[in-house]
């Protein structure tokens, strides 16, 4: 591995320096997590990580994907998770998202496995690679989309929630076809979440979606697909 060590342990160190212990319990217990935190706030971690990246230049893509995995996989406080997606994210990583990072970001929502890794890494991470490459990626959010992790397949649902009119809706009805008969919380908001946004930009789709989806689609989803188009009640089937 390449992992730049001395980079690493600045992040580990400033995010350190303040500590919140009330809040750090109330984070853990809001997102029940095995991991405890430092109390910090996520702005406070983006640009923590801004700061300590300033001028960095990686010596290549393994440099800057080894980093991100250390923070990750090393993590002992989950805001040290938090700073390797804002690694990830990094513009001095703009020339790696391409469809080669996406087993890192596999590996990411695979492990990270709860809503706020997972949803950060679909909506900016794999959401990103995927504008910029669809007909390499489209493939792949097909894949995942049936994939027997869940948070693979939640992450193929919401990976164009930011695509807005470049919203490719034959892979979106695809992904949230391949899980409309799931019974998970997770999947069913997701598919919610994935229409209503995309009904800012397109809510005639949206409806006519809705509606073919008929008794499959869960009260959950139907509800947050139609959250703002005033229109719930006349669907319902």
């Amino acid at each position: 591995m390449t992992v730049d060590r001395a980079l690493v342990q600045a992040i580990r160190a400033a995010l350190a320096e303040h500590p919140d212990p009330a809040r750090a319990a109330g984070q853990q217990r809001y997102l029940k997590s095995s991991m405890p935190h430092l109390g910090r706030r996520l702005p406070e971690v983006r640009s923590t990580v801004r700061e300590q990246l300033a001028g960095v230049a990686w010596a290549d893509r393994a440099a800057w994907a080894d980093t991100v995995l250390a923070l990750w996989d090393e993590a002992a406080f989950r805001e040290e998770r938090y700073a390797g997606l804002a690694v990830a994210r990094h513009r001095s990583a703009r020339e790696w998202q391409d469809p080669e990072a996406l087993g890192l970001y596999r590996h990411l929502v695979v492990t990270g496995a709860w809503w706020d890794l997972v949803d950060e890494t679909a909506t900016h991470l794999v959401g990103d690679v995927l504008a910029g490459h669809r007909s390499e990626v489209t493939p792949v959010m097909r894949a995942w989309a049936v994939d027997d992790d869940l948070w693979l397949r939640r992450t193929a649902v919401l990976c164009q929630i930011r695509h807005r009119d470049q919203t490719d809706t034959a892979l979106l009805h695809d992904v949230i076809e391949a899980n409309l008969d799931d019974p998970s919380l997770w999947l069913r908001k997701a598919i919610g979440w994935a229409l209503r946004s995309h009904a800012r930009v397109d809510p005639d789709w949206v409806r006519a979606e809705v509606a073919a989806a008929g008794e499959r689609m869960s009260g959950l989803s139907r509800r947050e697909a139609l959250k703002h188009l005033g229109a719930t009640d006349s669907l319902r089937p």
